[in-house]
């Protein structure tokens, strides 16, 4: 199936987005703007058929799919692969905190971002190779259109990924709370392709009043 589409999509915001923080592993949940993302992009999903939704089994991601696909029948499968990079002893500690605790391998990460692994925890390429052993499973077992709803760096490192660019640049993707990326996998293998229709797309960005208005309501 050439048509299908794979929709991937970062959680929405918690009340560690924007603070400067190492986020990897932590169970934190959405704050108030984040479910008022998650609703949002339920309703932008609405002309979207979506035939079967995946989640990391985080609350963040997990609460996010499950607002996605109320109403809409398919059931969310929160699997483990889908977490965000394990960040080991950094979790949860402010980049100020750890670049003044681990100097020395907060300068080693800069120099090779995408093998670095944080003790305790894993490098990008180590969750590049599980996320995408993940995926291509989803796509070989399910036809159809996939929600797939990750975090910021598994996400980037799928996306590096499926555009055939070094994990070293992996920065340079944005991934903000509760974006949209729109992807139409290969057929045939269940391997994803390198076509990305769509990239850190954030609907309320076109937002209006009304739009606003209706969701108070």
């Amino acid at each position: 199936m050439t048509d299908r589409l794979l929709f991937l999509v970062r959680h929405g915001a918690t009340d560690h987005s924007g603070r400067r923080r190492y986020l990897g592993q932590t169970d934190i949940p959405l704050n108030d703007r984040g479910y008022e993302q998650a609703q949002i992009l339920r309703d932008w999903f609405l002309p979207h058929a979506i035939d079967a939704a995946f989640c990391s089994d985080l609350s963040r991601s997990r609460r996010t799919a499950e607002i996605i696909v109320t109403g809409r029948g398919p059931a969310v499968v929160a699997r483990r692969d889908l977490r965000e990079i394990a960040m080991g002893v950094w979790d949860d500690r402010s980049f100020a905190e750890i670049a003044a605790q681990f100097p020395d391998d907060v300068r080693a990460r800069g120099q090779d971002i995408a093998h670095f692994r944080v003790a305790g925890g894993e490098s990008f390429a180590d969750c590049h190779d599980r996320a995408r052993s993940a995926l291509a499973d989803i796509l070989r077992a399910v036809p159809g259109n996939v929600l797939v709803v990750g975090h910021a760096g598994l996400n980037r490192a799928l996306l590096c990924g499926l555009l055939g660019m070094p994990l070293a640049n992996l920065f340079r993707l944005g991934q903000d709370p509760g974006c949209i990326n729109v992807v139409r996998p290969a057929g045939g293998n269940g391997e994803p392709g390198i076509r990305v229709d769509l990239l850190n797309f954030t609907p309320w960005s076109q937002d209006t009043p009304r739009d606003r208005e209706r969701r108070a309501s």
